[in-house]
């Protein structure tokens, strides 16, 4: 190699060799620093996207485990207020049946009306309390619950709406109802009877749709950590062998530092040829 003051070859490999280790070892920090070694597309254009439409489903689980776990509370209040329901009805025909008795004296059968009034009310009490987040299963309007569990939102589990009100599709029992009389007592039995039924057919299908709302959240959290544990896989930086490229690359670093000072020293022995 010619000896120039003009130009110091040695000196440009070393700066090239150099800048490569200073951009490897900040490319290194940060990795440490984000913890990815995919932090945007430039990193690896194709992980990164494949990496954020996996963050889009993610969000998206996320989404359908809020909504399950809405429409779990709401449906455990339908639940909930649909046993009381079947258990003031299993009360209710204990009072109608001891009033239909003929030996009953008039004062006996009036305090049991009284507790039938009573409970028949507790109905009412409870249809109108029964709402979660706005949402009412149970009471005469058309409310009804929906939970998406696809987290492009299209599929869904839905549970319909019940009427527990008194006088309503499922509970036959007027508002007014009582058991004052042998005849009253004995048309009450029937009435608690089938309400009895109708609102037991309801807690089966409450308890159905409950059922199945746990088995999708137990699912979405499943597809939600898997996702997530893909997501890792394609981005997440290997910190244990960051923390050895760093050491490695600051060595490189210095090293490479030395030589470009040797490489800028070499004109300065031309100056012996002419000594």
């Amino acid at each position: 190699m010619a000896f120039s003051v003009n130009t110091n070859a040695s000196a440009l490999s070393a700066l090239q060799n150099l800048n490569h280790s200073t951009m490897e070892l900040e490319q290194i920090q940060t990795r440490i620093n984000t913890g990815l070694k995919v932090a945007s597309a430039k990193d690896n254009a194709a992980v990164y996207s494949i990496a954020q439409k996996l963050r889009g489903d993610l969000r998206g689980y996320n989404a359908v485990k809020q909504s399950i776990d809405r429409s779990i509370s709401t449906a455990d209040i339908a639940l909930a207020a649909a046993s009381s329901i079947s258990d003031l009805l299993i009360e209710m025909k204990e009072k109608a049946v001891a009033a239909a008795d003929a030996g009953l004296d008039s004062e006996s059968r009036t305090a049991l009306s009284q507790d039938f009034n009573a409970l028949r009310d507790q109905i009412t009490t409870i249809v109108a309390n029964a709402e979660f987040n706005g949402t009412n299963l149970i009471d005469s309007g058309t409310d009804e619950l929906v939970a998406i569990t696809s987290p492009d939102g299209q599929q869904k589990v839905t549970i319909a709406h019940e009427n527990l009100t008194l006088g309503g599709a499922n509970v036959v029992i007027s508002a007014t109802q009582s058991i004052t009389t042998i005849t009253d007592a004995t048309a009450a039995v029937t009435d608690v009877d089938d309400s009895l039924a109708n609102v037991n057919a309801v807690l089966t299908r409450f308890g159905a749709g409950s059922k199945t709302l746990e088995s999708q959240k137990v699912f979405a959290e499943k597809i939600a950590d898997t996702i997530e544990v893909g997501i890792g896989n394609l981005v997440d930086a290997d910190l244990a062998r960051e923390s050895a490229n760093l050491q490695s690359t600051q060595v490189k670093q210095n090293l490479g530092v030395q030589a470009l000072s040797i490489a800028n020293s070499a004109p300065q022995s031309i100056l012996n040829l002419f000594g």
